[in-house]
């Protein structure tokens, strides 16, 4: 079992930035790759970015591409999402989760086995 906590979210201005980040515990071995999805009122829960504990291997949606950095700390277990040029649209309740088994699709929500509690992220106009 994999534990997962996000903080850092806030409410903030267009064009400002945030960093989000997912500090892991308990069986951390059974994760291998860790992803950000985001969930705005009415809508369905979509994927923002991913990355591979061993290789650091990223993928971004295409929306969020050269504004968001996603990372991580091995050795803190902790992956940051970095969010630059917030837009309003970017609004949403931001989850992170783990995916146990290599192999799958970034976006498939169902790869994943563990999920965060969700932080708030807030963009005015």
């Amino acid at each position: 079992q994999v534990q997962l906590v996000e903080s850092g979210g806030g409410m903030v201005q267009a064009g400002d930035s945030l960093r989000l980040s997912c500090a892991a515990s308990g069986h951390t071995f059974e994760s291998y790759a860790m992803g950000w999805f985001r969930q705005a009122p009415g809508k369905d829960r979509e994927f923002v970015a991913g990355i591979t504990w061993g290789g650091g291997v990223t993928y971004y949606v295409d929306s969020v591409k050269g504004r968001f950095t996603i990372s991580r700390d091995n050795a803190k277990k902790t992956v940051y999402l970095q969010m630059n040029s917030l837009k309003p649209e970017d609004t949403a309740v931001y989850y992170c989760a783990s995916d146990r088994i290599p192999g799958g699709s970034w976006a498939e929500i169902r790869d994943y086995d563990y999920w965060g509690q969700g932080t708030q992220v807030t963009v005015s106009s």
